[in-house]
């Protein structure tokens, strides 16, 4: 049944376009000039989030001249109680069901996420061998152990404690921007549980990703440590790909400091691929196959 809890304002999808071909006449003379056929970048949100976090890149993309679709995942944007009763099945479906609207549309789509939308976007773009590009943003592939080991037991301790503080400052740097976010601030345990099982079904699809694919996070990631992001990148099965360390924000790197930085990073990235990113004094390029 759908979910009929309104959406909290500002936590509305974000659907970016213009740039699409007006009909097949435009289209062929388009084509005849050399122009490019649209793109589209389809980009996910984090757990508990919105796609709040991503409409600076959103925006960013779109006056780059990408078409940009982000969703708001089921369960997400509403309230708690919606976001206990989601599934990481149906965040899954949502994806997928996302993409192929867009690829229906679009001759090129790219696909991208941000912390738990990283996971989801791994776990689709495994099964997709025509994918042109994967944008992995602090990408939520691994859970330390005392939360996973949370997860696992959460209908013992759920009756007592229905639900914990999931805030912190660390995740945003950025004061002004840590108070627009719209995120729940809280979980529950069955919440924590298909966090859980994301993690886990992206961490085994990694070996199966062949987009060329970037990834992208800050040293200073409160949720997902630098090693866990350099076994992540060594994981993925993609023949190019890169991965890029920045000096500067959190674990939602999009809305902190030093975004703009990672937009321009992204933007590289999309249009040429590896080898177009340089090191800089707030971002390192660790490792990179091409």
């Amino acid at each position: 049944m759908p979910d009929r809890t309104p959406i909290i304002r500002g936590a509305e999808p974000i659907d970016l376009r213009g740039h699409a071909w007006r009909d097949a006449a435009w289209r062929d003379t388009a084509r005849r000039e050399g122009a490019r056929a649209p793109r589209a970048m389809l980009l996910i949100h984090g757990f508990g989030d919105t796609p709040q976090t991503l409409r600076a890149l959103a925006s960013d993309l779109y006056e780059s001249g990408y078409d940009v679709r982000v969703p708001l995942l089921p369960g997400h944007g509403r309230s708690v109680a919606s976001f206990d009763a989601a599934t990481h099945d149906v965040w899954i479906g949502a994806v997928r069901t996302e993409l192929a609207a867009l690829r229906a549309k679009y001759e090129w789509v790219g696909l991208g996420g941000l912390s738990m939308g990283g996971a989801l976007a791994a776990i689709v773009a495994a099964d997709i061998r025509d994918l042109p590009v994967l944008v992995l943003m602090a990408p939520y592939v691994a859970m330390p152990l005392y939360i996973r080991a949370a997860a696992a037991c959460h209908t013992w301790w759920t009756p007592f404690r229905p639900q914990l503080a999931a805030s912190s400052p660390d995740s945003i740097h950025d004061p002004v921007e840590r108070a627009k976010n719209l995120a729940y601030g809280h979980v529950t345990g069955h919440a924590l549980h298909e966090l859980a099982a994301v993690a886990r079904l992206a961490q085994a699809s990694l070996p199966r990703v062949t987009a060329p694919t970037l990834l992208i996070q800050s040293r200073h990631d409160n949720r997902i440590a630098e090693r866990v992001a350099k076994r992540a990148f060594a994981a993925l099965g993609a023949a190019r790909k890169e991965l890029v360390l920045t000096d500067v924000g959190g674990h939602i790197l999009t809305v902190d400091y030093g975004k703009e930085r990672v937009f321009e990073t992204i933007r590289a990235w999309l249009e040429d691929g590896p080898g177009t990113i340089s090191s800089t004094p707030d971002a390192s390029i660790v490792s990179a196959a091409r």
